[in-house]
């Protein structure tokens, strides 16, 4: 699956569903986020499974506002609505590769327990 432009209309339909969602916070004028954008691309298309949203900071800046995005690229990983990952900073593949991982390895019962915990 290539990646999907995220704007205000379409976020919650893609980020709230069962399984992982990758996030691209960018902007046009933003040097690293060129350089990362083919690394976020080829990994799209070697993970169907997931989807990998893109979200311009400058045309939907009330989504960057609302998740506090300070310097892109950021990159966020939200994983059944639960968002479980979110740094600035283009990653390389290898460390693309690496956060997927991670994310499909989560007990997620075990992460919305901690949550709940935090929470109280």
């Amino acid at each position: 699956m290539a990646t999907v432009e995220l704007t205000t209309a379409n976020f919650d339909e893609v980020t709230g569903r069962d399984g992982i969602v990758l996030l691209d916070f960018w902007a046009d004028w933003c040097g690293p986020c060129k350089r990362f954008a083919p690394v976020y691309e080829r990994s799209s298309e070697k993970h169907p499974d997931i989807a990998f949203g893109k979200v311009d900071t400058e045309a939907q800046q009330e989504l960057a506002a609302k998740f506090n995005i300070s310097s892109i690229p950021t990159i966020m990983a939200i994983r059944d609505g639960v968002i479980v990952f979110a740094q600035p900073g283009a990653l390389p593949e290898s460390a693309l590769e690496n956060l997927i991982e991670q994310v499909q390895a989560l007990d997620m019962d075990d992460v919305r327990k901690k949550l709940a915990e935090h929470n109280h």
